[in-house]
């Protein structure tokens, strides 16, 4: 250890006669020695002289020599930042495929799934969105009665797992949860378009816990940009307090949001990589993008967290799973348990420590925050919004 004195240290002190008397060698090592006997040999004092003059070893009360700190492996180092600062993951699947099954057990383990509790716990997830729609098929449009069974069955999986899950709808609540070892699960992001175009409906589906909203294919994005009444939503979505998720909109559309929100912006599930524009205006907003780990190797997905970083600010980059979505994962990467792999390798892609918590927590939290913060500050400004799409938004 650095700060033990290395035994050599002792040679220039006599124990005369005292050898394997412990008191007496902690009484050497610990307080400056009587003065010498006339008999001692003149070598072994340590007289008073500049220390460049001074006999090889240590000065009094300093350490012999500093031991090497030992090199913590990359993996270890990830799983020690993951414990102080866990990963909000920004999209899970789970929702839909637990409304398939009659039975799991997500304390126990489901070896069917992606995601349970112990594997949770084994990859420093922290918190989850837990998504509020069918994955998408090209079947049916999203709808409101599905999105409600959702909602319902979150909750109800949720008090199902008291020692492991919390429902959280604050970012209060999420710290909150941290602290009291249970992983926070947060509802949304919900489809813009199981919203019906309708106001009323975002206020109700936040009164029930919705707290993330993407605004993809909806009928109020589809013009290359947001219509008028989709400045209406947003700013109504600031309002309330729920993330504007833009995920899979356009870039007109998400260029268009930054100059009309309020508050941060997230991108929880971006499944393509963004234009370097759309990352400068993202880092101006503070919003994040949160990258997948859908990518065909754990190099790719490292690749694209690394681009991110550069182009917009490593406050800009966060991480989704997107497990339990039926999208393939990267090699490596194949549940919710791999992420510590992926944090090392970005450790020894030369990512610092206080870069990777951000990854991993602070600037998702930093969103969550802004968007209540924002929420605050336009309520008392603002009554609720009665505006109806209309003939210029379609």
């Amino acid at each position: 250890m650095a700060d033990l004195h290395d035994a050599s240290s002792l040679t220039t002190v006599e124990l005369d006669g005292l050898e394997g008397d412990l008191d007496a060698l902690g009484a050497a090592t610990a307080a400056p020695p009587d003065p010498e006997p006339a008999s001692r040999d003149a070598s072994s004092q340590q007289p008073e002289a500049p220390e460049t003059a001074a006999p090889e070893g240590p000065a009094p009360g300093t350490p012999a020599r500093q031991a090497e700190v030992p090199r913590v492996e990359p993996l270890t180092r990830a799983r020690q930042l993951l414990r102080s600062h866990p990963l909000i993951d920004g999209y899970s699947g789970l929702a839909p495929v637990l409304r398939s099954m009659h039975r799991y057990d997500l304390e126990a383990g489901e070896s069917l799934l992606e995601t349970d509790v112990p594997r949770l716990r084994r990859g420093g997830i922290g918190a989850q969105f837990w998504s509020l729609r069918e994955p998408a098929d090209g079947a049916e449009a999203p709808s409101l009665g599905a999105a409600l069974e959702l909602i319902d069955l979150v909750r109800a999986t949720v008090a199902d797992c008291p020692e492991g899950l919390r429902l959280a709808l604050s970012a209060d609540e999420v710290v909150d949860s941290r602290n009291r070892g249970r992983i926070a699960v947060l509802l949304g992001p919900m489809s813009g378009p199981a919203l019906g175009d309708s106001l009323a409906v975002l206020r109700a589906v936040y009164a029930l816990g919705v707290r993330s909203v993407t605004l993809a294919g909806t009928r109020w994005t589809q013009r290359g940009g947001l219509t008028p009444f989709g400045h209406e939503m947003v700013r109504e979505m600031n309002r309330l307090g729920v993330l504007v998720d833009l995920s899979g909109c356009s870039s007109e559309t998400v260029l268009r949001t930054f100059a009309i929100t309020r508050a941060p912006v997230l991108l929880s599930h971006q499944a393509e990589p963004l234009p370097d524009d759309v990352l400068r205006g993202l880092r101006a907003n503070n919003g994040v993008c949160m990258v997948m780990c859908t990518a065909g190797t754990l190099l790719e997905t490292a690749d694209r967290l690394d681009r991110i970083r550069e182009i917009a600010g490593p406050e800009s980059v966060a991480l989704s799973g997107a497990y339990d979505t039926g999208l393939t994962h990267a090699a490596g990467l194949q549940d919710v348990s791999c992420v510590p792999r992926l944090i090392a390798q970005l450790l020894e892609r030369g990512w610092s420590e206080t870069e990777v918590t951000g990854l991993t927590w602070s600037n998702v939290a930093r969103v969550l925050r802004g968007t209540e913060f924002a929420a605050r500050a336009a309520q008392p400004r603002r009554a609720p919004s009665r505006a109806a799409i209309g003939a210029l938004d379609l």
